[in-house]
């Protein structure tokens, strides 16, 4: 056995080397660079060739051999051993399967050791080719107690994310908690036990909405977590009282109009006032909006509604025509619906918001316009007070709208485009889906089926609204776009929250498309006869002279208390307008 300098181009591989499978080219890159930077540490061990030949065959050593030659290097030292009758077959299976690679213990203080060498961090990385955050985390992780560098060095390893929290504290606090928890002779540590003492509960500065003002007034000093993926910001502080104290002021300092601060439940919801109705779609100008801090220290905002002060009047609520109402017919008992109210809920918000969205945005031809007029003046969340008496009640929000009809003179005055907003604006107004007194019932789903309000709907595919959903309609909608149902109802909505994050979910129950029983139900109002005051459908409409007809204005329900023969005392003019009548 002995050394020499030969040209590692002259070497020749071994065919009965044992290791044939390739290596990856990421190892590859690391030994390459590690020559670059020392050179060949461990000399290659050859033999010489047999067989008459005179060359010299690699016995152990060929990706070395490979990475110097793509180094560039001349000469490489090699160790020439006698030629084995196995052509060293046994020698390259040992030298193989013994190789042991240096545990996280030996890492750390190796480079302890070239730190005080005077290597820098950038020199170690670029030797072992390894990244400088790699190198920084072992250093990190040299400072951990040594009597735990001991315990680890015999095998017995934490988690990654145990050792995250035992580096992370101080050498005094470790020494306290591995002084409760170390353990017997020829035992395990528990480093559960030590990893949950040493913990401590951290603020991200990512979730932070204050600026450096409030932070150095509050004392915060960000720690960067080297175990974090080296794009994201992760900086943190364990001083969880001053990040939420800012936090609060962040949000005292930034409250929106109609805005306060509310805490949160043990549940993590915002807990709004009494008798509010949380908002899921598009806030209106009279909501107000709440901010409150979350489980993680983030600030949240949600938005709420109050319900109108309504003076009591003792009476009993009535439906339209006067019978009780539903709350006071006995209901049967029923299945558990699809959806649960708060979803029903959710989904009249998202139909009123694509709904308005529509009317506002989509192409919608003139004819079709005056048809939406008429049907909205239908819906069941439209009154019409009659002017037949001294007390007159309208409505601000409509007064608006017909005042752009106006010019300047108080005339009518106006082109097509000011009458297509104002229509506009009239159906937005009236035509809501909202699971409240707003409701316009079938009317809405009507219009917005007419005018392809669907293609308005938000993505439903949230895990705040499929939590609203029945195993039955989670599993037919995890059917519908080929996604495999799991055992538990909570693991199928995480997989369709996923999925849908990148696709469009409109949950089919929430489509426009009215039932047709309704629509049957409101054609058939068409056969109701309008009866005048001598009870002759036919002369409900008073045809003139010129051929023109008025129709009569109907009174309500105030007015058909009346006696019928005050109908009877006035004769009508064969001039009079369908204004006077209605006037009377």
């Amino acid at each position: 056995m002995y050394l020499m300098k030969v040209d590692p181009r002259a070497l020749k591989d071994n065919p009965d080397n044992t290791r044939q499978s390739k290596s990856t080219p990421q190892a590859d890159a690391m030994l390459l660079a590690t020559i670059k930077a020392v050179g060949i540490i461990q000399p290659l061990v050859v033999f010489p060739e047999r067989d008459g030949g005179n060359g010299l065959v690699i016995e152990a050593g060929h990706r070395r051999r490979r990475q110097a030659v793509a180094a560039g290097l001349e000469e490489i030292d090699v160790i020439v051993v006698e030629a084995a009758n196995d052509n060293g077959a046994m020698r390259s299976m040992v030298e193989n399967i013994a190789r042991e690679p240096l545990n996280p213990v030996d890492q750390w203080r190796g480079i302890e050791r070239l730190v005080a060498l005077d290597w820098t961090e950038e020199a170690i990385a670029s030797a072992l080719a390894l990244p400088l955050r790699q190198i920084k985390k072992l250093r990190l992780l040299a400072g951990v107690l040594p009597a735990m560098l001991d315990q680890i060095a015999l095998g017995d390893m934490p988690s990654e994310q145990q050792l995250r929290t035992i580096a992370a504290a101080s050498i005094d606090e470790q020494k306290e908690v591995w002084k409760a928890n170390k353990p017997k002779k020829g035992d395990t540590a528990p480093w559960w036990s030590v990893a949950n003492a040493l913990s401590k509960k951290r603020m991200y500065a990512k979730d932070a909405s204050f600026g450096d003002d409030l932070r150095q007034a509050y004392g915060i000093e960000w720690v960067e977590d080297l175990f974090a993926p080296a794009d994201q910001d992760s900086r943190y502080t364990t001083n969880v009282e001053a990040f939420l104290g800012a936090q609060q002021e962040w949000m005292t300092n930034n409250l929106p109009k109609k805005g306060v601060v509310v805490d949160a439940n043990n549940w993590g919801e915002p807990d709004l006032p009494k008798k509010a109705e949380r908002i899921y779609g598009k806030p209106g100008k009279g909501d107000s909006t709440a901010m409150y801090l979350d489980r993680e220290g983030k600030v949240q905002s949600v938005h709420y509604r109050m319900p109108e002060v309504r003076k009591p009047t003792g009476q009993t609520a009535t439906s339209a025509d006067g019978s009780p109402g539903a709350d006071d017919e006995a209901t049967a008992p029923k299945a558990r619906p699809e959806v649960t109210q708060k979803g029903q809920d959710m989904i009249g918000d998202f139909r009123t918001d694509a709904l308005h969205e529509a009317l506002g945005r989509a192409s919608i031809e003139d004819d079709m316009l005056m048809a939406l007029l008429v049907l909205a003046f239908s819906s069941q969340n439209v009154r019409v007070d009659s002017g037949s008496n001294d007390n007159v009640f309208g409505t601000k929000r409509m007064k608006r709208h017909a005042a752009r009809l106006f010019s300047g003179g108080g005339r009518l005055s106006f082109d097509m485009e000011a009458v297509r907003v104002a229509a506009r604006s009239i159906l937005i107004e009236v035509l809501s889906c909202r699971r409240n007194i707003s409701n316009s019932g079938v009317i809405s789903r009507i219009a917005g089926e007419a005018i392809g309000a669907d293609s308005f709907l938000p993505n439903m595919g949230t895990e705040e609204f499929l939590v609203c959903l029945s195993r039955q309609a989670l599993e037919a909608a995890a059917k519908e776009v080929n996604v495999l149902p799991r055992a538990r109802v909570r693991e199928t909505r995480a997989m369709l929250v996923d999925h849908f994050k990148e696709v469009q979910f409109v949950l089919r129950a929430a489509l426009f498309t009215p039932d047709p029983k309704e629509v049957a139900d409101l054609m058939k109002q068409a056969d109701t006869p309008d009866y005048d005051r001598d009870g002759d459908p036919a002369a409900n409409s008073d045809t003139h002279e010129d051929g023109s007809a008025s129709a009569a204005a109907g009174s309500d329900v105030e007015q058909s208390q009346e006696p019928a023969d005050e109908f009877e005392s006035a004769p009508l003019d064969a001039d009079e307008t369908a204004y006077g009548i209605a006037a009377e």
